[in-house]
């Protein structure tokens, strides 16, 4: 696989990006679930609604399918003021 880097702006693109590497993988949501201590059931609604992950569960998925979880700066501009967010 490419060593490339993967922008995710919304939890719908994190969850697309999580399912897909999974299954390029070849893991089962029961496979990854027995190797994070999860059920089959809960990796299921961590691919459909991954804002509920915690830091936790991202980082361990993350590590089970071989990804790097990394944060950086954007290039453009920041906003003048901060986004709303629902939190």
């Amino acid at each position: 696989m490419l060593n490339r880097t993967q922008p995710i702006v919304t939890s719908a693109q994190l969850g697309a990006l999580l399912v897909n590497v999974r299954k390029s993988r070849k893991l089962t949501q029961a496979q990854l679930g027995t190797r994070l201590g999860l059920s089959q059931k809960r990796i299921s609604e961590l691919e459909l609604a991954p804002g509920t992950l915690s830091v936790d569960q991202l980082l361990g998925m993350c590590a089970q399918l071989g990804l790097h979880f990394s944060l950086q700066l954007r290039e453009d501009n920041p906003p003048a003021q901060p986004p709303e967010t629902d939190w």
